[in-house]
């Protein structure tokens, strides 16, 4: 059992930069590809950032790439998604997931594990 605690959302200005981090229980962190999603209000679940089990691999969804970053410290059990340069387009709420899937890049919502409760992200223009 893992449980995933996401921080870091808020209300920002078209241009800025967020990082948000999702903190993972248990020793079984490294075991576990993470991912972050998120989801619009009336939009399916979408694909955000994933990053290996080593850390590694890192794969991206083609309308953050360039803008987001995803990384993983064992250390502190924690996942990030430095994201920047954002648009009023990612407001949504953002969601961290743990996945036991072989990597391949791409993971889909029905590949997911465990996920956090979400956190708010909100880009005015």
């Amino acid at each position: 059992q893992v449980q995933l605690v996401e921080s870091g959302g808020g209300l920002v200005q078209a241009g800025g930069s967020l990082r948000l981090s999702c903190a993972a229980s248990g020793r079984t962190f490294p075991t576990y590809i993470m991912v972050w999603f998120r989801q619009a209000p009336g939009k399916e679940r979408e694909f955000v950032a994933a990053i290996s089990r080593s850390g590694g691999s890192t794969s991206y969804a083609d309308f953050v790439k360039g803008r987001f970053t995803i990384s993983r410290d064992y250390a502190k059990n924690t996942v990030y998604l430095q994201m920047n340069s954002l648009k009023p387009e990612d407001t949504a709420v953002y969601y961290c997931a743990a996945s036991t899937l072989s990597w391949r890049g791409l993971v889909r919502p029905s590949e997911i594990d465990y996920w956090g409760q979400g956190t708010q992200v909100t880009v005015s223009s």
